[in-house]
């Protein structure tokens, strides 16, 4: 019987865990690929799941078993009449400019599967409660059954990116798992009908003679009064070791609290990660899974991992993460992703620890799992909706690193003495003030090497930190004041002129520490420049120098007859009109608000204005869908420049994106992408894409530039050019530097609900 329970918890949890990433590929393309979309998902997720564990608390404490049974097997066939699960076109169009992405997205989601992750996501605590009042020898402690559901969730999490993703398009996988869904439907109806035969019935009618004679009137734990578990408020209980339970209200804050800062982390390295590597399902799920097997190993009735261990390796850990974050490192990408990975694997381990240690008795199961819920959709609340419209830049991710390392349990005891406690505030403090002056300093000094400016600036300050590492509450902030120090640095593009922050990221103008260029960048990435000196703005710089590949592009372009009109998906700076011809027309299409405003403000960029010699125009919206309202074969080029930081939308390189390309492209036009990137290789995909579409092809990747080149505002970029004939490419084939594309052995077409980002990915 205990089989059957664990493999509908698996089930159900694999289910509630396969649905995320799958709804959230078919969401993403709509919304200009943001990592945004993927932390909205996962916050409208967890606050679904807890109002399934509400339902579930009022369904086993308010209703009578039998009647449990049929109620949730009904509320699953009302769900089953929304599958399969998807879009709908209706919905797709509804998205307009002026639509808050924000609400149009959270709509989508409870549309498309609102219903039936609400009822799987109920089954977990709501089928614990039911084995908690079995004669089962095990029913006394149900929630091994907890670990058997993250277990499930594990599986499908990482199973999705290297079984489904791959081989299954999104409409097969939506058919699959509504398969699934009838499976877990038909296993609960199983689970439910042992219940009531195993005689809980008898039970139920026995809990209910203490109410006529004014007793507790809640149901017993256990079966027909056979050892029932004790509840949280007896004397001796096992719940809540070390808590008062004189003081619900506290142990409840500490459970909300517990929970809300390892779903903060969550979302802050899924964030952190996605923004500047790729907005693809293995950097969502891999936190995702991490923030999981934590439960599982916490919950499991045998520690697997030493918590000592844990609570040693968290603050060197966490200090790693502080300095990758102050000196915006991204090299090695491995190195990278591991420090933040650790760090969100230990403090999840020491904080759902906590909250294993705390778990009540049996009966208040269901209310365990309510709190401990909320304290995750505030966690995650706190990401997506309050962090974005209350800081300016990302803090959210520091400040629960900071949070994590304040709850980590002391290693030894102290006597709280004032002078302990001021020297706990004293020293943290001064700490950022030596950190800050170290970032105020180093800049000016001779010194050459980055690695030794950053080892002085932050390395110092980390190890004075790590002598804290004893009191919690010092280390913790002391963590504080290395951040809050650290943030004087001005970084390799220098000053930051301004900063602003939407639904699409952060996004910041600087002035270079030499002076001589203004720099645009996105996350961590520099998206554009331009020179001050005013004789000098109207040459492009980075990706767009005239020495690079784009530059050959317009000589090619405007050096033979064609439609001179000029489509540019992504603007940035504007750096490209600088190519611009008196008798041609350009329009640009750009999603975030943000990035047209500061390309529109000659106080920071001036190309639009100032060095644009033909009409141009700027269309608001997803390049992809507003492109599609342009007349057919309507442009001679068609320039794809859409980035979110380092990241790709993957729907602008697909088969039916090329499509749409190809019917706006007049005869004899050019297609050119900017397939720059530190850590996708995208010139198989473009090859496989040419290859089906019978197009001809070339690509420059121009990784090196002398110092000559960077000192003239050039900066290494990749372009492919594409064309319906090979004469249309001209001049390029007589360049050695453009080489023909090389597709996969065999090719791997992308399609709108099929791509590979994970075959994608540079190892090396």
């Amino acid at each position: 019987m205990a089989s059957l329970f664990s493999i509908t918890l698996f089930l159900s949890a694999a289910l509630l865990f396969w649905v995320q990433p799958l709804i959230a590929k078919m969401l993403l393309p709509w919304l200009g690929g943001a990592p945004a979309v993927w932390n909205t998902c996962v916050v409208f997720f967890q606050a679904l799941l807890l109002g399934a564990y509400a339902y579930a608390h009022f369904l086993s404490t308010r209703v009578k078993p039998a009647r449990q049974v049929r109620a949730h097997l009904f509320l699953m066939i009302l769900a089953a009449l929304t599958l399969p699960i998807g879009v709908s076109e209706k919905r797709i169009q509804s998205l307009s400019p002026e639509t808050n992405p924000f609400a149009w997205l959270l709509c989508a989601l409870f549309l498309g599967v609102g219903l039936p992750f609400l009822v799987v996501g109920s089954t977990g605590p709501l089928l614990q409660k039911w084995f908690s009042q079995t004669g089962h020898a095990r029913a006394e402690d149900p929630y091994f059954l907890y670990g058997a559901g993250n277990l499930g969730s594990l599986f499908a999490l990482l199973g999705y990116p290297v079984l489904l993703e791959p081989n299954l398009r999104l409409r097969e996988q939506s058919w699959l798992w509504a398969g699934g869904y009838c499976a877990l439907a038909i296993c609960i109806l199983g689970c439910g009908s042992w219940v009531l035969r195993s005689g809980l019935g008898r039970v139920e009618a026995k809990n209910e003679e203490p109410e006529k004679s004014g007793g507790d009137p809640r149901p017993m734990a256990g079966t027909g009064g056979r050892n029932p578990v004790r509840r949280a408020s007896d004397p001796g209980s096992v719940a809540c070791p070390g808590v008062s339970l004189a003081s619900p209200r506290r142990q409840r804050l500490r459970w909300v609290a517990y929970a809300f800062v390892p779903s903060s982390l969550m979302l802050g390295v899924t964030s952190y990660l996605g923004t500047d590597i790729a907005s693809i399902p293995l950097l969502w799920i891999v936190p995702l899974s991490i923030y999981l097997l934590s439960f599982i190993l916490v919950f499991a009735r045998r520690q697997i991992l030493p918590i000592v261990a844990v609570r040693w390796l968290l603050p060197m850990v966490a200090l790693g993460a502080l300095f990758q974050i102050l000196t915006r490192g991204t090299h090695p990408a491995w190195t990278v992703m591991l420090i933040h990975l650790l760090f969100l694997f230990l403090a999840a381990m020491v904080c759902h620890g906590r909250l294993a240690a705390e778990r009540p008795a049996a009966e208040d199961l269901t209310r365990f799992y309510f709190w401990m819920s909320l304290g995750g959709v505030l966690g995650g609340a706190f990401n997506a909706l309050v962090a974005p419209n209350l800081f300016p830049t990302v803090i959210e991710y520091p400040l629960a690193i900071v949070l994590a390392c304040l709850l980590q349990p002391a290693r030894q005891s102290w006597k709280a003495k004032p002078a302990r406690r001021a020297l706990d505030l004293a020293l943290p403090a001064l700490l950022g003030v030596f950190t800050a002056v170290l970032a105020i300093l180093i800049p000016f000094t001779e010194l050459q090497s980055i690695n030794l400016r950053n080892g002085l600036m932050v390395g110092l300050p980390a190890i004075a930190c790590f002598t804290f590492v004893d009191r919690p509450v010092r280390f913790g902030l002391g963590a504080a004041g290395i951040l809050i120090g650290g943030w004087f640095y001005l970084g390799p593009h220098g000053k930051t002129l301004h900063m602003e922050r939407n639904f699409f990221g952060v996004s910041r103008v600087t002035q270079g520490q030499t002076g001589a260029f203004r720099y645009f960048v996105h996350g961590n990435t520099l998206h554009g420049a331009q020179f001050v000196d005013p004789a000098r703005q109207c040459e492009p710089l980075t990706y767009y120098h005239r020495a690079g590949p784009l530059g050959e592009v317009f000589e090619l372009f405007n050096s033979k007859p064609a439609v001179p009109r000029v489509a540019v998906v992504g603007l940035g700076t504007g750096a490209t009109v600088c190519y611009a011809g008196a008798d041609q027309e350009w329009t640009f299409y750009e999603i975030d608000p943000a990035v047209i405003c500061i390309a529109r403000n000659t106080n920071y960029f001036s190309y639009l204005r100032g060095c644009a010699r033909a009409e141009v125009r700027i269309v608001v919206g997803d390049g992809r869908l507003r492109l599609s309202e342009a007349p057919a074969r309507h442009y001679g080029l068609i320039v794809l420049d859409a980035f979110s930081s380092d990241s790709i939308p993957v729907h602008l390189l697909t088969r039916q994106a090329l499509e749409l390309y190809l019917a706006k492209l007049a005869e004899g036009g050019l297609l050119a992408f900017h397939i720059s990137n530190r850590y996708l290789d995208l010139e198989p995909v473009l090859a496989d894409l040419a290859g089906s579409a019978q197009l001809a092809g070339r690509h420059w990747d121009d990784w090196s530039a002398s110092p000559q080149e960077r000192a003239d505002g050039k900066e290494e970029s990749h372009w492919v050019i594409l064309a319906r004939q090979k004469l249309d490419l001209g001049l390029l084939l007589r360049r050695a530097q453009w080489l023909p594309l090389e597709g996969r052995s065999p090719p791997r077409v992308w399609t709108d609900d099929f791509s590979n980002l994970l075959g994608a990915f540079k190892w090396r």
